[in-house]
């Protein structure tokens, strides 16, 4: 299985890999030089697999992602098809992804991910990546001392109306399960009059590498934060429901607000290391979610594509 490609993704052929379900056991005989590929560079990107169909799909997903994460207070609705295995975020198609890292703000978050393209859209959606050890150098000294000092804050507010429910995100329908969930993993909870809930955490913004040891920028400061939304959204959502009605937001970690220069500040440089591969069908990307950060960019056309979590750790 020859490989191409230098920096944070490396591409390996596939070609000579057998179609349909035999494709599964070919990536399993093959799943140590992939990990080991993507340990190497921190992103691996396998094409040329025949992956026929969304079963398939799920399997050879499963296959590579090892010790399955059962995905707690996602952001955004998603289909789950087996254990650590889903579909992409369901998310606005005109609407980007920006970058960040899977459950960064959560307990226990993915080490390894694998994005499978079951139905490569007619034109965008691209799952772009870069490398959080360069994203980290090139950011202000000050502005991740302050962050690493203090951390990074996330507000969630869960409301019917807006985003995804309470429900969906911490997969229970009691309220009681959700207070002891939270405070197990110092996150204060709030319910509104209404039954709405209303969450806040703080997180590290830069962790260690659980194998390398490595600084890594490891966080979802901008992609969450209010400045990243677009404008319309934005504006409408905080006249509907209030500047901390937002479905949700992100601070310094000791409650400083964030202006937009400096969440535009984070995505430029993430920007300046961003990595782009149009989708082709049957590409298999596995990505370090530690050293590795990813987006899904806007997108015209039908688009599907089978995600794993795996490997949970505690940042």
């Amino acid at each position: 299985m020859p490989g191409t490609g230098t920096g944070p993704l490396v591409r390996l052929d596939a070609t000579e890999a057998p179609p349909g379900a035999a494709a599964v056991e070919w990536l399993t005989a093959h799943r140590p030089e992939i990990r080991e590929a993507v340990a190497r560079n921190g992103a691996v990107l396998v094409r040329g697999l025949r992956l026929d169909n969304r079963a398939t799909t799920v399997a050879a997903v499963g296959q590579i992602i090892g010790e399955p994460l059962v995905e707690r207070e996602r952001f955004a609705p998603r289909d789950t098809y087996g254990q650590g295995v889903y579909s992409s975020s369901h998310w606005p198609a005109d609407q980007p992804m920006c970058m960040h890292h899977e459950l960064s703000y959560a307990p226990s978050a993915p080490r390894l991910m694998a994005f499978a393209c079951l139905i490569p859209p007619a034109d965008g959606g691209i799952t772009a990546i870069a490398d959080s050890r360069a994203v980290l150098r090139d950011l202000p000294e000050d502005l991740v001392a302050r962050f690493e000092r203090h951390g990074w804050r996330l507000t969630r507010h869960y409301n019917p109306f807006v985003g995804i429910t309470w429900q969906d995100a911490f997969g229970t329908d009691d309220p009681a399960e959700v207070d002891r969930y939270c405070a197990e993993h110092g996150i204060e909870a709030r319910w509104d009059a209404d039954g709405a809930l209303r969450t806040v955490q703080t997180r590290p913004a830069v962790v260690r590498h659980p194998e390398t040891g490595e600084r890594c920028w490891f966080n979802q400061i901008a992609f969450l934060n209010e400045w990243t939304m677009a404008p319309e959204v934005r504006e409408f959502l905080t006249a509907e429901f209030g500047p901390e009605g937002l479905p949700f937001n992100t601070f310094c970690g000791d409650g400083t607000p964030l202006d937009r220069a400096t969440v535009d500040l984070i995505n430029e440089v993430y920007e300046k290391h961003t990595v782009r591969e149009p989708w082709r069908r049957g590409d298999l990307l596995v990505v370090d979610n530690v050293r590795t950060a990813h987006s899904r960019e806007p997108h015209r056309g039908e688009r599907e594509i089978v995600v794993g979590l795996g490997e949970p750790f505690q940042p």
